[in-house]
């Protein structure tokens, strides 16, 4: 089930200390996918057991079929953190809720068509 609501999301885009833009690179075969599948199942999105081969930002249907992105998929996520994580982060932060906002690449050299 989901951890997060569209109000959440839409709250914490107004609070530019609580959001924190990533992107996974690496070269191919190199687990993006995977880490990404894991985060998506940490936010609810996908069932925990299924992270690894989801391949949820892959969303092409020759990308399902290689195993392989071909294209940049973005995904904004919402976690909560609980008061012994919200230590380790010395910025300034507004509440323990944050917007993440997740590039998955490519892993390949050729991004003519982004």
């Amino acid at each position: 089930m989901v951890n997060f609501t569209v109000d959440q999301i839409r709250g914490l885009m107004d609070k530019v200390a609580n959001i924190r833009n990533m992107s996974v690179i690496a070269h191919v075969d190199h687990g993006k996918s995977t880490l990404t599948d894991s985060l998506v199942a940490k936010a609810g999105i996908i069932s925990s057991a299924k992270a690894g081969e989801t391949r949820f930002t892959d969303t092409r249907q020759d990308e399902q079929d290689r195993c392989i992105t071909i294209k940049s998929t973005a995904i904004s996520m919402y976690f909560e953190l609980d008061a012994d994580q919200m230590e380790d982060i010395p910025e300034k932060k507004h509440g323990n809720g944050f917007l993440i906002n997740l590039i998955d690449s490519p892993g390949h050299v050729d991004f003519s068509s982004e």
